[in-house]
């Protein structure tokens, strides 16, 4: 018992530290932010050095096992060292929205004629128009004097229907003859026929916040600011919170980066672009020979070749866009293996981290792809230890006992989820965040292998756009792999439970009993995520705003482009299945009553308080709908998840895991 206490030691004092300290502060404080990351440091120091000295050094060399020992311990490193420069990031963060309100009074308290010009760049390849029509209709809706505004749709498969909806709207529709270097190509085509001070892009399924050049342009008062990024949110879900049945409790998995990670690699100053939903300054454009071509994420690039030059890229962290997440698990690989793929070619690029000449040594070392380049990796190696040591009997280390290992890992994974749970309390999970980890792994380690040997191999893929109304589909590829980690997993657990065919012995094997029963669950819930869902392209928005019905006051409860759902009092009754609808600020329209429920709102003492809810089905056209658009997309109404219910979140995950493989 005593040296059980004295195993947990190490993690009691991890734990003290948290509840005493870093729970009890701000997390906004920078101080706090260093001190926490600091200690997790110390701690994860103190597992290497036990690492190599206590189960490393060790190992018999002339053992079977040496060099998968060596081999592990070198991914540790790895982990180790993208954790250490993750820790560096975090241990500093920076709100801007505070300093844009104070640039804004100087920069907007001048005449019209004295502002900058502004160039909107809208590079489009495939999407159709209700992807498009949104982006195009907000672009031109920004507030900002029209005469200081050019809206350009970049149109690279020519199309005459684009043409004459641009025209029609006031849009400028450009082409060129082909479709060199794909997307960088075509906005350097753009800066040809274009002339604005400053160009700002947005990809076609994003749609700017009337105020984006309210909020970005004053940035530019510093004559060394090249580029303003600004987050990227979805008004739909993407297919992991899908697929999990998470939407409303679970956050789209790109918050942690856009909310938490990039404000800290603002202060840093080490932000970079992500294409879309950003702003440039075109003196730095220029300065640089137009967007890079030489890599297929050319956002990325454009900021590498900028800070070559002296400009920076400063980050805003303020909802001022709403676009379209990847919409199928197709589209997710599409995406995430594009920034993959383009974030490993900057290693053999001449703007890249390694030889950028104009780039800080500590700007080398933050712009390392090291995330893509070791996060599945490790992710793999996680899977396959237990299995090896189960089936071989092939040890992960030197083990020196049950109660050294609890004393030395347990402290480190403690101090890293608890610090994560501190720094992002809204944007992470361990469990959840391992099992997106692990399901990704399976198509992203071999991206990450074919990238370092034949970087340049793959073209330019646009990431699908406008298939949301597919039927559900089914990632077999995925699936056949966790389900045969799994299955090698449990019967390896099996066999050695029998004491005829167990063939391993000594302490590790409780070691390994807990690490596979913990990489079963991980997987288990990564395999909900192969199951595609059918999903809507248009969420409807929430809203409590009057609305009439055939002279029927009610209330818009849930409003989209082609649908709305409106409340009226219990026992309403319409004459025809065809109703007129009015809402504020638009013309009377006809629409059609497709469904009638009913449900309590409230319960007083005089009895229960009922109401109808119409369903109501509508296709405006032209000003009407441009209209509907501004309302919607703009910025007056968020699709968010504010925070993380925890609870929610594993009921589900456990009644969905354990619905799901009840059914397999």
């Amino acid at each position: 018992m005593v040296q059980h206490l004295v195993a947990l030691a190490p993690t009691f004092l991890v734990l003290a530290f948290f509840f005493l300290g870093p729970f009890n502060w701000s997390r906004s404080n920078t101080w706090a932010r260093a001190i926490t990351c600091a200690f997790v440091a110390a701690v994860a120091l103190r597992y290497m050095v036990w690492r190599f000295v206590e189960t490393v050094l060790p190992f018999p060399n002339d053992d079977p096992g040496f060099y998968w020992v060596w081999f592990l311990f070198v991914v540790e490193i790895l982990a180790v060292f993208e954790v250490v420069l993750f820790l560096i990031l975090m241990s500093r963060s920076v709100d801007r929205s505070a300093e844009a309100d104070r640039l804004a009074l100087a920069f907007f308290d001048r005449d019209v004629d004295e502002l900058p010009t502004v160039d909107i760049f809208i590079p489009t390849y495939n999407e159709p128009l209700d992807v498009l029509e949104r982006t195009i209709i907000g672009a031109l809706s920004l507030d900002y004097p029209a005469d200081k505004l050019k809206v350009f749709v970049l149109d690279d498969q020519r199309r005459d229907w684009l043409k004459a909806y641009c025209e029609a709207r006031g849009a400028i529709h450009v082409t060129r003859p082909d479709n060199t270097h794909a997307k960088a190509g075509n906005m350097n085509n753009g800066l040809k026929v274009s002339s604005g001070d400053f160009v700002a892009i947005f990809d076609a399924d994003f749609v700017p916040y009337r105020h984006f050049l309210r909020r970005t342009l004053p940035f530019f008062s510093d004559e060394s600011i090249g580029i303003v990024q600004t987050p990227q949110h979805f008004f739909n879900t993407d297919p992991v919170q899908s697929n999990l049945g998470l939407e409303n409790i679970w956050p789209d998995e790109q918050r942690l980066f856009f909310d938490e990670i990039a404000p800290s690699r603002d202060v840093w100053d080490v932000s970079f672009c992500c294409g879309s939903c950003s702003i440039a300054r075109r003196e730095a454009v220029d300065a640089i020979g137009g967007f890079p071509t030489e890599s297929i994420t050319e956002d990325l690039l454009t900021t590498l070749a900028m800070l070559n030059k002296g400009y920076k890229t400063r980050y805003l962290n303020e909802r001022l866009s709403m676009g379209l997440a990847a919409e199928n698990l197709t589209g997710y690989f599409v995406q995430r293996e594009r920034w993959c793929q383009g974030g490993i070619q900057t290693l053999y690029l001449r703007n890249g981290p390694l030889r950028g000449p104009g780039l800080s040594l500590f700007q080398r070392v933050m712009f390392l792809p090291v995330s893509w380049l070791v996060q599945y990796l490790v992710r793999f190696t996680i899977l396959v230890v237990p299995i090896i040591y189960l089936w071989f009997g092939v040890l992960p280390l030197y083990f020196t006992g049950a109660a050294d290992y609890v004393s030395h890992q347990v402290p480190l994974l403690a101090a890293y989820f608890l610090l994560m749970l501190w720094i992002t309390p809204t944007r992470y999970l361990p469990l959840i965040s391992s099992a997106v980890g692990a399901f990704a792994t399976f198509r992203m380690l071999p991206t990450v292998i074919s990238s370092l040997v034949r970087p340049f191999d793959k073209p330019f893929r646009v990431t699908p756009k406008g298939s949301g109304n597919e039927a559900g589909g089914f990632d077999r590829y995925t699936f056949a792999w966790i389900a045969s980690l799994t299955t090698i997993t449990a019967l390896g657990l099996l066999v050695n439970v029998v004491p005829e065919s167990s063939h391993i012995t000594g302490q590790f094997s409780p070691v390994a009993v807990v690490w596979s029963g913990i990489n079963i669950v991980v997987l288990a819930i990564a395999s909900l995520i192969c199951f595609e869902k059918p999903r809507r392209l248009f969420h409807a928005f929430k809203l409590d705003e009057p609305a009439n019905v055939d002279g029927v006051r009610g209330r818009v409860v849930s409003l989209a482009l082609d649908k709305a759902v409106v409340t009226v009092p219990a026992g309403t009754r319409f004459q025809s299945e065809m109703v007129t609808l009015s809402l504020d600020g638009f013309e009377p329209f006809r629409a059609e009553l497709r469904q009638v429920t009913q449900r309590r709102r409230s319960i007083s003492r005089t009895g229960d308080k009922q109401s109808y809810f119409l369903h109501l089905h509508f296709d405006l056209a032209g000003q009407e709908r441009d209209k509907l658009i501004v309302k919607l997309y703009t910025g007056r109404y968020s699709q968010d998840v504010p925070d993380i219910d925890k609870v929610a979140v594993s009921i589900n995950l456990f009644l969905r895991t354990f619905g799901r493989t009840r059914g397999l």
